[in-house]
């Protein structure tokens, strides 16, 4: 099995959660603190894979599967109607 590889972060958002109205507590979607900053990365910054690749400090293919990860995570969330939660980032 490979090792995980660090990515860089930079941004932190102050909202670790956003709830639907009148949602289940136990209707929750996680996305890591990784996912959100390569939806950062390409959507805010509008950066293509490859720079949003080098900020993370990883190969663009794994930042595709980043981003792909995150994208299915949030639509999931919001079809669904479920709580998208940000876990805490492992140091």
């Amino acid at each position: 099995m490979r090792p995980r590889c660090k990515y860089r972060i930079g941004y932190c958002p102050p909202n670790r959660e956003f709830r639907p109205e009148h949602c289940r507590s136990d209707l929750v979607v996680e996305i890591s603190a990784e996912e959100v900053e390569a939806l950062r990365l390409k959507n805010i910054k509008n950066l293509d894979q490859t720079e949003a690749a080098a900020k993370m400090g990883v190969s663009q293919s794994t930042f595709q599967r980043v981003l792909t990860s995150a994208y299915k995570k949030v639509s999931e969330a919001l079809i669904q109607g479920k709580i998208l939660k940000i876990k805490e980032q492992k140091i």
